[in-house]
């Protein structure tokens, strides 16, 4: 849905940021015109209150704003974590000191007031690029700790003395010997990971500091919907219900993933 959101979003017949005054009632506050938010065979999930913007539209372009931070994000901490992970596990010495005490450094900041401060300051700059480095920042150092432990565990392995001893340098060592051996449990984590990055960046698109609008948002859409609870429950439900779907889904694919890759972990 994500990939193909404008060809999705056409077949319904709406735009994500056209407007239908027709679709809402002037007399009473701009509320949709039907039963459950507007729903109908033109608007198939109703729309928004006041600006009959078509909800259909806007939660299927929202997923593609919410799961492109996401997964950009992620890809920045498993990078970044797992090059600091090997790195700290595998030459130790000063190298493992000073990496594990950037660590500490980076997970002592209270992570979600320090993005709110930042992406409150930083006005004029692309909100997408600049979520997904701050949320980015933080995250690499569990990925981080989870990759130096088994790092340390695989180095002293019988195959990586061996190749050491047949004249194996360490990048090479360390690109055939020891990053397949952490890529199971990495790839398990980064699954577990992904919902916890939709979730903050629905937080700061609720809190006021993420995505812009027009842009669609999930965060964002929640935010707006909470004034019209009450009075248009469709219009929290609807982007509620794609999020709480979405995060659910990675979790279980993360748990599923985490108990066929690393079968020591799995919960009996």
């Amino acid at each position: 849905m994500t990939v193909a959101a404008p060809l999705i979003s056409a077949l319904g017949g709406w735009g994500p940021e056209e407007f239908d005054k027709s679709a809402v009632d002037p007399y009473l506050g701009g509320l949709p015109i039907g039963p459950l938010g507007g729903v109908s065979a033109e608007h198939w999930l109703g729309v928004e209150p006041v600006t009959g913007r078509d909800l259909f539209a806007r939660v299927v372009h929202g997923a593609q704003v919410s799961l492109l931070i996401a997964f950009a994000a992620t890809a920045i901490v498993v990078l970044a974590g797992t090059t600091a992970g090997i790195a700290a596990g595998y030459f130790g010495g000063r190298t493992d000191t000073v990496l594990s005490r950037l660590m500490d450094l980076t997970m002592s900041f209270p992570s979600l007031i320090f993005m709110i401060a930042m992406m409150s300051v930083a006005r004029d700059v692309d909100r997408i690029l600049l979520m997904t480095l701050v949320i980015g920042l933080f995250g690499w150092p569990g990925v981080a700790r989870v990759v130096r432990g088994q790092t340390l565990s695989l180095k002293h392995r019988e195959y990586v003395d061996a190749a050491r001893v047949g004249g194996s340098g360490p990048w090479r060592i360390l690109a055939r010997d020891i990053l397949p051996g952490v890529a199971g449990p990495v790839i398990a984590y980064t699954t577990l990971m992904v919902p916890g990055m939709i979730a903050t960046e629905a937080a700061l698109s609720y809190l006021g500091v993420g995505v812009r609008p027009p842009t669609p948002s999930w965060g964002q859409m929640i935010a707006e919907s909470v004034a019209y609870y009450d009075t248009d429950p469709m219009y929290f439900l609807v982007p509620s219900l794609c999020l709480f779907l979405t995060v659910l889904a990675f979790t279980l694919l993360g748990d599923a993933l985490r108990d066929v890759l690393d079968p020591r972990g799995s919960r009996t």
